[in-house]
């Protein structure tokens, strides 16, 4: 399938998601740019996209800083022409390990979630619409079950991603009429087929115990699919939306 030839879509974020985002995106067509604080990876992901035939190019990208940001922006312009889609999939985890709620988190911690799961993504948003105003196209966003589901930990990790659902749903509302449209995308326990066989049977087991889709864990691909719908003109129709591909963790809510 080639939905998405001729469009130009950013990446911000080259991890296991953001991996298989760029493929999944420069095998349909796109022009790529994939950015991240880590270039080497964004690179070895480009080299993929690349030698398989597409078109891609990688930069560092620090998602939190705006100058870091608008860079990445008018890099995409410069090289592709435009900007059609934005695909904001960064985050920070460093609450994640940590026993506590809100009266025990540590405030560096809170802020240092914040700044990059949610002040990043508006940055990101900032610098990218300009140049989606004059053509229209697809902003998403990488969020999590934990934004709706209520947890007794990691409270700044799901502040973050709820904030982020807000902002989608400002964008959607705000720039429908310029043709601009939002959306999350709501992983469940993703692994790439690498580290599913070094993460822990009794781990894995705990991971797929949260979902009702129980014969396996989520994978890289399953985001990309739910990505590139939703970036070509057969999602045309879809905006606003807060959607899980997470085997049913969220379980509609």
């Amino acid at each position: 399938m080639m939905r998405l030839e001729g469009k130009t879509i950013l990446i911000a974020g080259a991890g296991s998601i953001g991996g298989g985002l760029a493929r999944r995106y420069g095998q349909e067509g796109a022009n790529v740019l994939l950015g991240d604080v880590d270039l080497e990876s964004a690179a070895s992901v480009v080299a993929d996209i690349t030698a398989a035939g597409g078109k891609a190019l990688a930069t560092r990208l620090d998602g939190a800083d705006e100058q870091s940001a608008r860079e990445a922006v008018a890099l995409t312009c410069r090289t592709f022409g435009g900007l059609d889609g934005l695909h904001v999939n960064f985050a920070t985890f460093v609450d994640h390990d940590q026993d506590t709620g809100v009266l025990e988190l540590p405030l560096a911690v809170f802020d240092e979630t914040l700044r990059i799961n949610l002040r990043g993504y508006y940055l990101c948003t900032r610098a990218a619409l300009p140049a989606m105003l004059d053509r229209g196209g697809s902003i998403i966003y990488t969020s999590s079950p934990a934004a709706s589901k209520g947890e007794p930990t990691r409270v700044a990790y799901a502040i973050s991603k709820a904030g982020g659902n807000a902002l989608m749903r400002h964008v959607a509302a705000r720039y429908a009429s310029k043709g601009v449209r939002a959306n999350c995308i709501v992983p469940g326990s993703v692994l790439s087929k690498r580290l599913e066989t070094v993460v822990s049977p009794q781990m894995k087991d705990w991971m797929i115990s949260l979902a009702l889709i129980k014969s396996r864990l989520g994978r890289p691909e399953d985001i990309a699919a739910m990505g590139a719908l939703l970036m070509s003109d057969d999602g045309s129709y879809i905006t606003s939306q807060v959607i899980g591909v997470d085997g049913g963790v969220t379980k509609g809510n």
